[in-house]
């Protein structure tokens, strides 16, 4: 992890870490299927005009199917599936539940990526990391029913982050990022525009306009091209540990926007996030480790 990446990954965090906060809002007014229509096709628009210019628009879209698949996987999917859960749980909740998404990242590396494993420091960084997760989460969503759906539902969309991201690194290699993304929003709100007709709302406040607006460019737009671009360099395992941070940001703003609770638990898990965050980070992949070995030549015997 270089520092510009590093930086790129703050700044991801901080940009997703806020979106559960503006899908609370957006859900005042709209179905989970309005919220994700409205984010997915204001980012298509911003970022289109820069997708033309980068000239890859026609090399994607002869890939339309696979381009619909990775929408689903990652973008429509989990966006339907975290909004549908934030109508029964806290946002700041929200954010730390997405914070599975590396768990499920290193399970499915073993079958779909060997050279993205994480071995020795890495996997004791994702431990951590884990640890502080359970801190912040506690032993359960708050004991309705509702609420553990709505927790499944969000843990359910962080798998589809997880294998959503094997199959970016697959299906696109070397692909503008702002071109894929403006093709990934654009398939994602076509999927989502019947169930968008199908509930339309009766009345649009204008604090979910401004929700949608600051959602779909930033956290939609802006945010999915960092994405995109760090998992190209720095690979899957890597790029899902923006979902370590991001709960620090969306307990932050819970509990200055929202009042939200903050303990000596939560400061606890936070840290514990974080460092773990940074071990994951500034690890070796197994497959570099196994190549620097094999550089330097034969071990002693």
């Amino acid at each position: 992890m270089t520092r510009r990446n590093s930086i790129l990954l703050l700044v991801l965090a901080a940009l997703w870490g806020a979106s559960y906060l503006f899908i609370k809002i957006g859900l005042d007014d709209l179905s989970p299927a309005g919220v994700v229509f409205s984010r997915t096709a204001l980012a298509s628009l911003v970022l289109l005009p820069f997708a033309v210019g980068t000239g890859g628009l026609a090399r994607i879209w002869r890939k339309a199917p696979l381009v619909f698949a990775l929408a689903a996987m990652q973008v429509a999917g989990p966006f339907l599936l975290i909004s549908a859960g934030e109508r029964h749980i806290a946002s700041s909740l929200a954010g730390i539940l997405v914070a599975s998404a590396p768990i499920f990242t290193a399970i499915f590396a073993v079958w779909l990526d060997h050279s993205d494993r994480l071995v020795g420091r890495g996997i004791a960084g994702v431990g951590i990391g884990i640890v502080g997760v359970a801190l912040l989460l506690g032993v359960d969503v708050g004991g309705s029913s509702a609420a553990l759906l709505g927790g499944l539902a969000v843990v359910l969309a962080s798998v589809g982050y997880a294998l959503g991201a094997f199959a970016l690194k697959r299906w696109f290699p070397g692909f503008p990022p702002i071109a894929l993304v403006a093709s990934t929003m654009g398939a994602s709100a076509l999927m989502t525009l019947p169930l968008f007709l199908a509930q339309l709302p009766a009345h649009i406040g204008l604090d979910t306009i401004s929700a949608m607006s600051a959602l779909g460019v930033g956290g939609s737009g802006i945010a999915f091209v960092i994405y995109y671009t760090l998992n190209h360099e720095v690979g899957p395992t890597r790029t899902s540990l923006v979902a370590y941070v991001a709960p620090v940001f969306a307990v932050i703003y819970g509990v200055t926007l929202r009042g939200e609770g903050f303990g000596a638990g939560t400061a606890a898990g936070i840290l514990l996030i974080l460092g773990g965050s940074w071990l994951a980070a500034n690890s070796k992949p197994a497959a570099r480790q196994t190549a620097s070995v094999g550089a330097a030549g034969q071990p002693a015997a």
